[in-house]
C-alpha cells in the first residue's frame, strides 16, 4: 500500500541511522522514494544507506544546532529542489522518578524532542506552503496521550508535540495543502529505553522488558508508511494492553489512572533498590 503515493517524492527522516527510523528510511525507498537520512552519527547513517533501494542524501547534523539549521535545510532543499514529506523522528526518553530528576534533564528532553523538531518543521514549511503541497509528520508516542511513571520529562515532551502539530495541521491542510500525521508508537523493539536519560542526565544503560517485546521497527515502520499515504492524522502504533490504555484514555480515564497510579506506588515501594526502574511487560495486566 502507498507505493504509488511515494514513488518520486522526496522524504526527509531525522534519526536515520538506528531503529524506527532506519526501518522507515528503507521502507520508504522500497516504495519509491528518494530519501534524505538525518542523525548525529555520520557512520551510521552511512550504514542505513547501503540498505536503500534507491537515491538517498546523507545530511548529519544534531537536531538542536539551531544556528546549523537554516544551512541544513539548504542542503536538503538543494540535492533535489524540494522536500515532499518530513518525518521528525529523531528524539531521546528518560527513565526516572520526579523527585530524583534534574531539571537539566527536563531542558534536555523538551530541547531534543520538541523544539528541535518545530524549529526543523518552521524551516520547511515555508518551502511546503510555496510549493503547494507536503506532508509533516512528528512521531510522538503514546507517551503523549497518556502520562506514566518514569517517563514524566518525557511524556511532557510528547504531549507539546502532539498539541503543536494538531495546531500546525489546523493552520495548513485546507490553507494550503499540507498533511500532518502525528504518530503515536507504543513499545518497538528499539534502544530507545537503553539511551534514556536517568535522573542525572546519564544514558540509563539497559532497555525495558515491554521494549524488548515490543513491535518490530520493520513492521511499525510498515504501518507508519502506510497510515501517511492514506492521509491519516493520527497514527497509533500500539498492540495490546497498550492499545487498550489508549482506549481507557477516552473510554474510562478515571480507570487508566487508578492503573497507573497504582503503578506509581509500586515504584515508590521499590525506591532505593538497586533493580532499573521498569514497570510490567505488555502482556501483563496493566498498561506500560
Amino acid at each position: 500500500m502507498g507505493d504509488g503515493f511515494y514513488a518520486g517524492k522526496t522524504f526527509w527522516v531525522t534519526g536515520a541511522s538506528s531503529g524506527l527510523g532506519r526501518a522507515m528510511a528503507i521502507d520508504l525507498s522500497r516504495r519509491g522514494a528518494r530519501v534524505i537520512l538525518s542523525g548525529r552519527n555520520e557512520a551510521a547513517l552511512a550504514e542505513t544507506r547501503d540498505q536503500l533501494a534507491g537515491d538517498s542524501h546523507v545530511l548529519a547534523f544534531e537536531t538542536t544546532d539551531y544556528d546549523a539549521l537554516p544551512g541544513i535545510v539548504d542542503d536538503a532543499l538543494a540535492w533535489t529542489g524540494r522536500i515532499d514529506g518530513l518525518i521528525n523522528n529523531a528524539g531521546i526518553s528518560q527513565r526516572s522518578l520526579i523527585v530524583d530528576t534534574d531539571m537539566a534533564v527536563y531542558r534536555r528532553l523538551m530541547e531534543v524532542d520538541f523544539f528541535a523538531p518545530v524549529a526543523l518543521t518552521k524551516l520547511v514549511l515555508p518551502h511546503m506552503i510555496a510549493a503547494g503541497s507536503g506532508h509533516v509528520s512528528i512521531v510522538s508516542s503514546l507517551a503523549g496521550k497518556i502520562g506514566t511513571p518514569v517517563r514524566s520529562g518525557y511524556c511532557a515532551a510528547k504531549h507539546a508535540c502532539v498539541g503543536f502539530y494538531e495546531a500546525m495541521r489546523a493552520e495548513v491542510e485546507t490553507a494550503y495543502g499540507i498533511s500532518v500525521s502525528v504518530i503515536l508508537p507504543g513499545s518497538v523493539q528499539t534502544g530507545i529505553s537503553r539511551n534514556a536519560l536517568s535522573a542525572s542526565g546519564a544514558p540509563r544503560g539497559v532497555s525495558d522488558a515491554n521494549i524488548d517485546g515490543g513491535m518490530k521497527p520493520e513492521s511499525a515502520a510498515a504501518l507508519i508508511l502506510d497510515g501517511i499515504a492514506a492521509g491519516r492524522n493520527d497514527i497509533v502504533i500500539a498492540e495490546g494492553m497498550e492499545a487498550a490504555a489508549l482506549g481507557l484514555r477516552t473510554s474510562d480515564p478515571e480507570q487508566l489512572f487508578a492503573i497507573l497510579a497504582e503503578q506509581g506506588r509500586a515504584l515508590a515501594a521499590s525506591a532505593g533498590s538497586d533493580e532499573p526502574i521498569e514497570l510490567r511487560r505488555v502482556n501483563d495486566d496493566a498498561p506500560v
